[in-house]
């Protein structure tokens, strides 16, 4: 699963996304993508399971690229714990996406098979998100 190598610190605030993407909002490798239509987090297991279901309808044929990276760690308790006694330990990984973020990009393979398995990937994923096509691709 995608996790960083190292971390300048251990933990990290919440924080708050607001607004649209604006990098990483065209199609930069690819001929299809799919584009998230709201904001959330991605947790490395959630883009993990994506990958899989496009790899394994592709049939390992083309190319895909995962345009994200989850780089933020999430902090959590353990069950039945008191209030207070400070932070909870880093559990997992997750990717923040805004509005109009391409999340994967695919390449090599018709256009049928490409959207099927953007398809695929996008109900393993917890948010919405629409199917793109390069400007200037023609079959």
């Amino acid at each position: 699963m995608l996790q960083p190598k190292k971390t300048k610190y251990r933990k990290q605030q919440k924080g708050h996304m607001k607004g649209n993407a604006q990098r990483g909002n065209q199609l930069a490798f690819g001929s299809f993508g799919i584009k998230t239509l709201e904001q959330g987090w991605l947790t490395s297991r959630q883009i993990e399971a994506a990958r899989q279901a496009v790899t394994r309808y592709m049939k390992r044929e083309g190319q895909i690229w995962i345009k994200i990276f989850p780089d933020k760690p999430v902090t959590k308790k353990p069950a039945e714990v008191r209030m207070g006694k400070g932070k909870g330990a880093p559990e997992l990984f997750v990717a923040r996406i805004t509005p109009g973020r391409i999340l994967f990009e695919a390449e090599g393979v018709p256009l049928a098979v490409a959207k099927e398995a953007m398809r695929l990937a996008a109900q393993k994923l917890p948010v919405i998100t629409k199917f793109v096509v390069r400007r200037d691709y023609s079959e």
